[in-house]
C-alpha cells in the first residue's frame, strides 16, 4: 500500500445554482418543486507544498434532512448552509493529516458544533460529507488517480479510528478489493403523487417536454426492473395504491423487483407489521410481495431506534435510512432487528465504506448474507453530484440504485450549455443529448459510466462553471 499522503484544507467556498423540478415530488406529507444544488470547491496543500483543487455537489433538499413541520422550506436550506459553514471552520482548523485523518478528527467535534446550533445528525451529516468530498476529490487529483483506484490503495488513510468495532478486521485488504463495475441497474422510485397511467393526469398535468411522465411511459421508455414505491404509512390507503402499481408492473414487466421506502411516515412497528400482514393477505400483490427486496426506514427517526423491530422483520428485512445520522447508527440498529442501512453520497462517503465494511465482517461471522447496504438517493443530479455518488455506489457493490433526479429534472437544465456540452464530450457513455440538454441515458434500465470510473479525481473529469453559480 501506498503511504496517505498528509494534506490540510487551506481554502473552501461554497456555491448554489437553482434546480427547477419538472413537477413535485412529496416527501412524506411535504411537496417540493424546487431547491438549490450546492457546490463545494476547496484547495489542499500538501508538506511539499503541492497544491489541488477539488470539488463536490449535492442537493439542499428541503423536508427529508429535518423534517419538523415547524420550518418552511427555506429554514431547511439554512440549516444545510450552517453544516457546511460549521464543517468549512472544522476542518481548516486542523493541522495537516491523511484526508481520512482529518474527518476522523472532525467528525466528533463537528456533530457537537451542529448540535449546539440545534442541528440534527443528520444535517450536519451533510456538510461534513461535501467537504471530505471535496478534499478526497483534490488529493485524487494531485496523485492522479481515480477514486477507485485511490480507495483501493487506501490513498485517503481510511482506518477504524472512527469504527472501533471493526478492531481485528483486515480493512486494508477489504478496501484493496472492492473492484466497482461499469454498470448499474437503475430503481425507479415511484412517489406518493406520481402519475401511473396516463388516465391519472389531471387536465393540464401533461409535460409536452418529450420525457416520461407516468410509470407506464418511464418503464417503455428506459426499461427498468428494479422499483422503489413510497407508502405513506396509512396501512389501508397504501394497499390500495400498491395494488394500483402492481397491476402496472405485472403487465408492464416480466420479471422486476421492488423496495419500499416509508420515509418515517409509519409511527411505531405495529403499523408497519400491519401493512405487511395485508400485503401478504392480499392475492392481487403476490408477486409484487414476492419481489420485495426490503422495507426502508418505515418509522420515524425519534421512534425507529428506541425498541426492537424483530418481529416485523421476520415479514420483511428492515434497513434504516434518515436514523442513520452517525457512525453508530447502525450499530444500534443491528442490535434492534434492522440488518440493512443505505449507502448516500449527502450522508458520507466514508460512513459508507465503514458500513460496508461491517457487512462484510458480520456476514462473515453469521456465515450468510444477512446484512446488506443499498444504494439511495432520489435528488441527486446529473453531473458532478451524480458521478461522485455513482462511484461511492460501485464501491460498495450495489447491484441497483435508486435514481430519479433525472426524472423529476429535465436533464442538466440548470447548467450553462458548455458545461453540458463538457459532460457529453467527456462522459458520452453516461449521457445522451435530447432537446438541446444533457440528459442521463438509461437503456435496458441501466446505467454505463466507464468514464466517471475511469476519471482523474472522484468521477467528473469537468470542472463546473462557477460563474455560472451564486456564492
Amino acid at each position: 500500500m501506498t503511504e496517505a499522503p498528509r494534506v490540510r484544507l487551506a481554502e473552501a467556498e461554497v456555491f448554489e445554482r437553482p434546480v427547477e423540478f419538472r413537477f413535485p415530488f412529496r416527501f412524506g406529507s411535504a411537496r417540493v418543486a424546487t431547491a438549490p444544488q450546492a457546490f463545494v470547491r476547496v484547495r489542499v496543500e500538501d508538506a511539499r507544498g503541492r497544491s489541488a483543487i477539488g470539488w463536490s455537489a449535492e442537493m439542499m433538499m428541503p423536508k427529508w434532512f429535518d423534517k419538523n413541520p415547524g420550518l418552511s422550506p427555506e429554514d431547511n436550506v439554512e440549516q444545510l448552509r450552517a453544516s457546511l459553514r460549521l464543517a468549512i471552520e472544522g476542518l481548516t482548523s486542523l493541522q495537516a493529516q491523511t484526508p481520512f485523518g482529518l474527518h476522523a478528527a472532525a467528525e466528533g467535534d463537528h456533530h457537537r458544533a451542529a448540535a449546539g446550533h440545534g442541528l440534527p445528525a443528520l444535517v450536519a451529516s451533510y456538510g461534513l460529507a461535501l467537504l471530505d468530498r471535496a478534499i478526497l476529490d483534490a488529493l485524487c487529483r494531485m496523485t492522479g488517480a481515480s477514486a477507485a483506484g485511490a480507495v483501493r490503495a487506501n490513498l485517503p488513510g481510511i482506518t477504524g479510528a472512527t469504527a472501533p468495532d471493526l478492531e481485528g478486521f483486515d480493512l486494508a485488504r477489504f478496501l484493496s478489493r472492492l473492484e466497482p463495475g461499469p454498470r448499474l441497474a437503475v430503481r425507479h422510485t415511484i412517489g406518493l403523487a406520481d402519475a401511473l397511467t396516463a388516465a391519472d393526469l389531471a387536465p393540464g398535468q401533461r409535460l409536452e417536454d418529450g420525457l416520461p411522465q407516468t410509470l407506464e411511459e418511464v418503464i417503455a421508455a428506459y426499461g427498468h426492473r428494479y422499483f422503489k414505491i413510497k407508502v405513506s404509512g396509512r396501512p389501508a390507503e397504501d394497499t390500495r395504491r400498491l395494488l394500483a402499481i402492481a397491476a402496472v408492473l405485472d403487465q408492464r414487466v416480466d420479471a422486476y423487483r421492488v423496495t419500499l421506502d416509508g420515509n418515517e411516515q409509519f409511527e411505531n412497528a405495529d403499523a408497519v407489521a400491519d401493512l405487511l400482514d395485508r400485503i401478504a393477505e392480499e392475492p392481487r400483490l403476490e408477486k409484487l410481495r414476492a419481489s420485495a427486496l426490503f422495507f426502508e426506514q418505515p418509522i420515524a427517526r425519534a421512534e425507529a431506534l428506541s425498541r426492537p423491530v424483530t418481529e416485523v422483520a421476520r415479514r420483511m428485512p428492515l434497513e434504516i435510512d434518515e436514523s442513520d445520522g452517525d457512525i453508530g447508527a447502525f450499530l444500534r440498529a443491528r442490535a434492534l432487528g434492522y440488518a440493512g442501512i443505505s449507502s448516500k453520497s449527502c450522508k458520507g462517503f466514508y460512513r459508507a465504506l465503514v458500513n460496508r465494511a461491517r457487512v462484510e465482517m458480520w456476514n462473515a461471522e453469521a456465515g450468510a448474507a444477512r446484512y446488506f447496504m443499498s444504494a439511495e438517493d432520489l435528488t441527486t443530479q446529473s453531473g458532478l453530484a451524480l458521478q461522485q455518488d455513482l462511484v461511492l455506489a460501485g464501491l460498495v457493490g450495489a447491484g441497483h440504485v435508486e435514481r430519479n433526479g433525472h426524472h423529476y429534472v429535465d436533464g442538466m437544465a440548470g447548467a450553462p450549455a458548455a458545461e453540458q456540452a463538457a459532460y457529453l464530450a467527456h462522459h458520452g457513455d453516461l449521457y445522451e443529448s435530447g432537446s438541446g440538454r444533457a440528459r442521463l441515458a438509461i437503456r435496458g434500465g441501466e446505467v454505463t459510466f466507464s468514464t466517471v470510473l475511469r476519471s482523474v479525481g472522484l468521477g467528473s473529469s469537468v470542472e463546473p462553471d462557477w460563474a455560472a453559480m451564486v456564492s
